[in-house]
């Protein structure tokens, strides 16, 4: 018996030892299949950063929505909020269409050119796809990650930057004429702010141009969109109401929620910057968060000093505001650099929101002094606390002994300024005189957008006033 079961164990530990020694015996793992193995690694592994981040970055349309629908007035909230969700239906279509080719396909330093139109030539690889354009030395816009997947996460910041605009002409644009000014807008001029700032061969960007610092789109989202806001209030003329009827908020808990929204899926827009998980997108997430922290605080001790209370439209606006900010700065400066820029954009934004009022001029949202203002002073302060110890391919500012980087960034915001006002007012004037006006008939104003638009309404107060409970015995 006890020979049966010794026989037994060796028998068992004879099969088990089997796969072991195969694979002692197997040929060892080249250092080439090894360095392939890590490579694959690292490209699966940015890619699934990048991914999330792009989720994240859609997320803030959802989020904007909610931001600017507290604003508005009850009977204009669903109109507001489409003016957002609309932007995922027009530009996640025309960036895969043509979007993509005119903002990052290699052209002209103001515009692409038309060889990835509908996405042709666009796949997995992860780089060769820029070779044979000036400058020879840069040959992918990311070398750890899928081509598609660098165009999917640029697709977001596309839909997110013009929704941006509706904030200023909400209430009042009838909803086809924003439809059409937003496929001309994103499909024309936001392919030339991309393309200058962040494509090879731009004009004012890193990889052949005037280097512009601008790592998450302070000039390519918030000015232009800023600006274009400004224009676009203009052209369109105040509210029926204003400044006569001033239209508090009518939802204050959906303005926290978007601002929210924004905060977390900002991680995506600033952090996935990066390009690829690891130290710099750490950088620009610290300097983030830093920021809106920072500026969320400032603008409630403004407001508490001045006004008297604090309020919670103030600190979500603040928290905005800093985001903003930082956006331009958020890989090439250090955490107290990201604290100060927070502190500076709020200070800057909240006094520009009391001059837009003072002038009564009616940006509805208080898009341009957010963002437009925000924008213009993160890009400002780029070149004054830029250093290459923090991001190596970037470039020092002034406070690291580089004037000229100062310099740099004002041209690049005076240049956008110019081109998103022209070429608002060129879309709008066109706009007016094929549909004979912009605005909705101003009974529409009074009775709300929503109905007259749209033909449904957030709360059913307009349905429901028109009936009176009884009481059945």
């Amino acid at each position: 018996m006890l020979k049966k079961i010794m026989w037994t164990a060796l028998t068992t530990i004879a099969l088990f030892s089997i796969p072991v020694m195969g694979t002692a015996l197997a040929e060892p793992v080249t250092a080439e299949a090894a360095k392939a193995a890590a490579d694959q690694a690292i490209v699966q592994a940015d890619t699934a950063f990048m991914l999330v981040s792009a989720a994240l970055v859609l997320l803030m349309t959802p989020g904007l929505a909610f931001f600017y629908g507290g604003f508005v007035r009850s009977r204009n909230v669903l109109n507001t909020m489409m003016m957002s969700f609309i932007l995922m239906g027009i530009v996640g279509t025309s960036w895969i269409l043509w979007g993509y080719s005119l903002s990052f396909a290699p052209g002209t330093p103001f515009i692409g050119g038309l060889q990835w139109l509908f996405l042709n030539g666009v796949g997995l690889e992860t780089t060769g796809y820029l070779a044979g354009s000036q400058p020879d030395a840069v040959v992918s816009y990311a070398g750890t990650i899928p081509h598609q997947t660098f165009m999917i996460y640029q697709a977001m910041f596309a839909i997110i930057t013009p929704a941006l605009i509706s904030g200023a002409i909400v209430e009042r644009i009838s909803f086809k004429a924003y439809f059409w000014f937003i496929v001309l807008w994103s499909g024309i001029l936001y392919p030339i702010f991309a393309h200058m700032v962040w494509a090879k061969g731009g004009f004012l960007g890193l990889y052949g141009g005037l280097g512009a610092l601008d790592f998450a789109g302070g000039t390519v989202v918030h000015i232009s969109s800023g600006v274009s806001a400004l224009v676009a209030a203009w052209v369109l003329g105040p509210r029926k109401t204003y400044p006569n009827q001033p239209a508090a908020p009518h939802n204050v808990p959906y303005i926290l929620l978007g601002a929210g929204l924004l905060w977390f899926g900002w991680f995506g827009f600033n952090g996935g910057s990066a390009l690829a998980s690891g130290s710099l997108a750490t950088v620009a997430f610290v300097a983030t968060t830093t920021s809106a922290s920072a500026a969320g605080l400032v603008w409630v001790i403004l407001e508490w000093i001045l006004r008297g209370k604090p309020t919670a439209v103030g600190i979500a606006t603040g928290a905005v505001a800093g985001l903003v900010g930082i956006t331009p700065a958020a890989g090439f400066v250090t955490p107290v650099a990201a604290l100060l820029i927070g502190a500076i954009t709020a200070t800057a934004c909240f006094f520009a929101v009391s001059l837009k009022a003072k002038l009564q001029f009616d940006d509805s949202l208080d898009t341009f002094p957010v963002h437009g203002v925000g924008g213009t002073i993160g890009a400002i302060l780029t070149g004054i606390f830029a250093t290459k110890a923090v991001n190596s391919a970037g470039a020092d500012g002034l406070l690291a002994g580089n004037a000229t980087q100062l310099l740099t960034q004002i041209e690049a915001v005076a240049i956008t300024y110019v081109l998103a006002a022209l070429g608002t007012i060129v879309i709008l004037k066109v706009l007016s005189a094929v549909f004979g006006g912009l605005r909705v008939h101003p009974d529409a104003e009074f009775q709300g957008v929503d109905i007259h638009e749209h033909g449904e309404e957030g709360y059913g107060e307009e349905i429901t006033a028109g009936f009176t409970m009884t009481r059945v015995e």
